[in-house]
């Protein structure tokens, strides 16, 4: 067991780049849009989100999970705080 204490950096979990394609119909929006989300996994993915949509498109969130589980995830090399890095949304 390794013992991290003293000046040793704790290991970072692994985070992935999501880019994220949701489709929202109008008249809410034209298109929906397109998120790019640092997470550790689709749940804390979802959650970013729905935080950065205050509620204002919940009735489509069922579809969001199915869209986050299909997105395509990168694996990051780096350490990177989770969050939105980019959205766009119509």
């Amino acid at each position: 067991m390794l013992n991290y204490g003293g000046n040793l950096p704790r290991p970072m979990t692994q985070k992935f780049l999501y880019i994220v394609d949701h489709f929202i119909p109008f008249p809410q929006s034209e298109y929906g849009g397109l998120w790019n989300v640092v997470a550790e996994h689709d749940d804390e993915c979802f959650d970013l989100i729905a935080d950065g949509d205050d509620g204002l498109n919940q009735q489509y969130y069922n579809r969001l999970r199915e869209n986050i589980s299909k997105a395509p995830t990168f694996a990051l090399t780096n350490e990177h705080e989770s969050c939105i890095v980019e959205e766009f949304t119509t």
